[in-house]
């Protein structure tokens, strides 16, 4: 079901040989170009097309009535709400410390830098709805916007046949919860193009966020520029690095709860424990059938993306899942805290036996939006940060200016930008009105 790369006693180029899900953004950006541009020239009635033709249903209107949310909040099992509202709860907790605050800095008497903090003015939240309804991604996606203060928040996620039309209730469910008023039923492509041009029903956005299939990833890789996006997120994966001292089933079942998201979703065991290897393949000869999509699960678990990687020890155990760069990184060793300590690459990282990514997915407080396809070597996942803009103030007196004058003018000069030095030239001698004539 899931094979293994022996990397023992090898010095082996780990970018090469390492389990990873194939994702050709650049192939499919020739797909979604005609749908962003047929978006771009006909607005709704290209949307409302666009979701008859890949949802299978046309809605009865783009924007979602404001009575549908407040049924699909009314008829929400109280114990998902409740579950709704303490995840909400949580995430709101973490992403309020993440809160930045205004500094100044004085550089010099009558010389400062002030930093301030500017929210995006308006934001459009991409929620999939298509294997499965995420709606914690309408929490992860709009908490952080809210904390970070974005005034303009609207949400877009696919129509679904089975409810008229309307996107799924439980996402609706959490908008409503979140008082998120502004949401389409629009998904894929299209609705990133809706969001990056505007059209008649929904204004444009400046920035774009929310994980999504590959046409959505190629939708924002060919749109970025025109709007901000967080990053191009693609199949979900898990990486567990792993000793003796790990529960086999509990690796077994982690490993499975991340490939039931996708037949594309990665699922990699790290481990220098043979036998540790072969209780884990036992035990998902157990389990997988036993869950309700098991086809799903084996197709992620047997493709290219998913295996056991045997090491020599943890250290090179270490080596391995840094090089990955994991979305989710989990640690289930002897010492698993100063084994974390270590790990440098990675979306989020769990740590021991009672800190599963499932946990991560929906209760830990912490963001389930997180860099995928080894991008968490240079980027991070969703945060308040990603919604706001840092904005040097500089505020400088004449003395302060005059000071450094001198300087300015030496740098200009080198750099072959003689106007530039003369812009402070003529603020601190007023002689100085003309440009100097060049030979």
């Amino acid at each position: 079901m899931i094979r293994r790369i022996d990397l023992r006693g090898t010095a082996a180029d780990l970018a090469t040989v390492l389990p990873r899900a194939a994702l050709d953004v650049e192939a499919a950006l020739a797909t979604v170009r005609p749908i962003c541009q047929d978006v771009r020239d006909r607005g709704d009635l290209a949307l409302a097309e666009l979701s008859e033709r890949f949802d299978g249903v046309r809605p009865p209107s783009l924007a979602v009535p404001a009575d549908a949310l407040t049924w699909a909040l009314e008829v929400l099992d109280p114990s998902v709400r409740a579950a709704m509202a303490e995840s909400i709860r949580r995430v709101r907790l973490v992403h309020a410390d993440q809160r930045r605050t205004e500094v100044t800095t004085l550089v010099v008497p009558g010389g400062t830098v002030t930093e301030r903090w500017v929210p995006v003015d308006r934001v459009g939240l991409y929620v999939p709805g298509g294997v499965a309804p995420l709606s914690s991604s309408v929490i992860m996606n709009v908490v952080p916007a809210q904390v970070a203060g974005v005034t303009s928040i609207a949400v877009a996620t696919p129509p679904q046949r089975e409810f008229g039309g309307l996107p799924h209730p439980a996402i609706l469910a959490a908008c409503a919860l979140l008082g998120v008023s502004e949401v389409y039923a629009v998904g894929g492509a299209q609705a990133v193009a809706m969001f990056a041009y505007g059209t008649a029903t929904c204004p444009r956005v400046s920035m774009v966020t929310g994980p999504g299939n590959i046409w959505v990833v190629a939708a924002k890789r060919l749109l970025k520029g025109r709007i901000g996006i967080d990053a191009e997120a693609g199949p979900t994966e898990i990486a567990i690095l792993a000793d003796d001292s790990a529960d086999p089933a509990h690796v077994a079942s982690d490993l499975i709860s991340q490939a039931e998201h996708d037949t594309l979703a990665a699922a990699v065991l790290v481990t220098p424990s043979v036998r540790l290897a072969d209780a884990v393949v036992a035990q998902l000869a157990v389990q997988v059938p036993a869950t309700k999509h098991h086809e799903r699960i084996t197709a992620s678990l047997s493709g290219q993306q998913s295996g056991i990687v045997l090491v020599d020890d943890l250290d090179a155990g270490l080596d391995v899942v840094n090089a990955y760069g994991a979305e989710h990184l989990e640690i289930q060793t002897i010492d698993a805290p100063s084994v974390a300590a270590r790990v440098r690459n990675a979306g989020a990282v769990f740590i021991g036996p009672w800190a599963p990514v499932s946990l991560g997915d929906y209760l830990a407080g912490s963001n389930h939006v997180l860099p995928t396809g080894g991008c968490a070597c240079h980027s991070s996942g969703l945060s308040v940060q990603t919604f706001l803009r840092g904005i040097h103030v500089v505020d400088y007196t004449q003395a302060a200016l005059g000071e450094v004058a001198d300087h300015v003018v030496a740098m200009a000069e080198a750099e072959d930008l003689p106007a530039h030095g003369q812009a402070v030239r003529v603020r601190v001698d007023p002689q100085a009105s003309v440009v100097p004539a060049t030979s």
